[in-house]
This record gives structure tokens, C-alpha cells and sequence, in this order.
């Protein structure tokens, strides 16, 4: 059958159409709070950032040691708490949603939730001055986290079925189109971490079909320093935080509390209100 110029020419534009709406719809298409949202009364905390005021949970504020989690897109944030607490009974927990998440308010963007996040820590590190403060960043997450952790002095890193860059995942569900040309939102993990010298914990979903292991890979190959790294081969991008060997792992690589509850900073409540 043969092609006409007319056909050829109507493919591209429609083409160039695809590739524009794309680019002008990209934030709607990569971010899904939709399901995360939450009333703000079922909330515990909250900070107010550029007139914003970001919700969340924590859990043991008193205790030295302290750890942060940064959810994956669309993830509720109530399971992970309640795991976190089981898993680390003498740890703080903070949780807090991405803006535009749970109860939080705003708009999500990139250049929002990383400095938000980094409100976050700083809030966390001044709660927590005589303890350790371990991040854990899940999908979406794990790129605010490897983001933060090159910025703030973060005592282990946490990234769970982490990418090397979001235009790489992009690229995987839309092989028709130029994501990497049409991204403005970039989660750079791979440039962010290539001086960290944090210590790491990489976990891997054997059957991972939202990241590609690829994507994967190349974060955990751009660590100056070799990342303690979990293979998961049953797990998927949903279920991987539910895997007895993740658990294990993790709770290995944070360890146990340096000290008990009871003696945090007092500036705890005063900073997260």
C-alpha cells in the first residue's frame, strides 16, 4: 500500500499535536494525588511553607532518632506509618504529604516538593539534634530523597525501587514521544547522588512495571560507593514494601535507636505544631 505525502503529513501533525499536549498536560499525567487525599483533621502535624500549609503524621516525636519517608506517587501514606511504627519502636517517624497530596494543600512540582522536603528535614534535624535522622524515599519519592540527601546531611538513604531519572521511566510507558526533550519535571536521582557519601540501601522489585530494573540499575551504578542493595525478584512496584526480606533489610540498615524516647528536642512541638 502505498504512503502519501498527504498521510505522512497528517501522521506528523498529529504527532506534533500528541508532543505538545504532552508538554502542556505533563504535571496532570505525573502526579495522581487524587487517591492519596485525606481530611486534614485525621491529621498530627503540619508546616506552613511559602503560605502552604503541608500535613502529615509523626509518631514518637520524643525519641532521638528519627526517620523521614517521602511516599511514591499516589501512595497513601496511613499504611506506611503503621508499618514504620512496628518496624521501629524506638525511632520518631515523620510522614508528610507532597503538596497537593493527603491533606496537604498547593499545587505539585518539582521545585515545590524538593524544597518542601527540604523544610521537612531541616524541621526533623533541629527536633532531633542528638540523634541520627535516616530518609527513606519510595518511587517517586526516592528522587526528592537522593534530591535532598546531596543538599542536607543525611545519616542513611533509604531508596526504595528508586530511578535514575524520571525521563528515563517516561521514556519506557511512551516510546512515540521525546520525553526527555519534553520533561521540565527532571528528579535527576543518578546527578544527585554521583557524590554522596551517605550510606545507602537500594530495594529492587523483580517485577517492577512502573520503573524499568534498567532505570534501576543506572541509579545504583552511580553511587560513588557501593549501596547495601535488597533483590526482591517477587515483589512488584505495588507490593515491595510488604516483602519480609525488604523489612529485614531495612531494619538491619537503620539499626537500632542510639538511645530511648523521652529525651528529643524540645523544639519538637514548637517546629511542627
Amino acid at each position: 500500500m502505498r504512503v502519501t505525502l498527504g498521510a505522512v503529513a497528517i501522521a506528523l501533525a498529529l504527532w506534533v499535536a500528541l508532543c505538545a499536549w504532552l508538554f502542556v498536560q505533563q504535571r496532570r499525567l505525573i502526579y495522581h494525588p487524587g487517591f492519596t487525599r485525606t481530611p486534614a483533621a485525621s491529621t498530627d502535624f503540619s508546616i506552613t511553607r511559602d503560605g502552604v500549609v503541608l500535613r502529615g503524621w509523626r509518631v514518637r516525636a520524643d525519641c532521638a532518632d528519627a526517620i523521614v519517608y517521602f511516599g511514591g506517587n499516589a501512595e497513601t501514606l496511613l499504611p506506611m506509618r503503621e508499618r514504620l511504627r512496628a518496624l521501629f519502636p524506638h525511632h520518631a517517624l515523620y510522614l508528610v504529604a507532597y503538596r497537593g497530596y493527603g491533606a496537604s494543600d498547593g499545587t505539585p512540582s518539582e521545585t515545590a516538593i524538593v524544597g518542601d522536603a527540604r523544610a521537612v528535614f531541616d524541621i526533623v534535624r533541629r527536633a532531633h539534634p542528638k540523634g541520627t535522622v535516616t530518609v527513606i524515599g519510595r518511587s517517586l519519592g526516592a528522587g526528592v530523597a537522593a534530591r535532598l540527601a546531596s543538599e542536607r546531611a543525611v545519616d542513611r538513604l533509604v531508596l526504595v525501587t528508586p530511578f535514575d531519572r524520571l525521563s528515563t521511566v517516561a521514556q519506557s510507558h511512551l516510546p512515540w514521544a521525546p520525553a526527555r526533550l519534553l520533561l521540565r519535571e527532571r528528579y535527576e536521582a543518578a546527578a544527585a547522588v554521583a557524590d554522596l557519601r551517605t550510606p545507602v540501601l537500594v530495594a529492587v522489585a523483580g517485577h517492577d512495571t512502573v520503573v524499568p530494573n534498567a532505570s534501576t540499575r543506572a541509579l545504583i551504578r552511580a553511587l560513588p560507593r557501593a549501596p547495601g542493595v535488597v533483590e526482591l525478584p517477587g515483589a512488584t512496584h505495588i507490593d515491595v514494601v510488604e516483602a519480609p526480606a525488604f523489612n529485614r533489610a531495612l531494619q538491619s540498615f537503620v539499626g537500632p535507636a542510639s538511645s530511648g524516647c523521652g529525651g528529643a528536642s524540645a523544639h519538637a512541638d514548637e517546629a511542627l505544631g
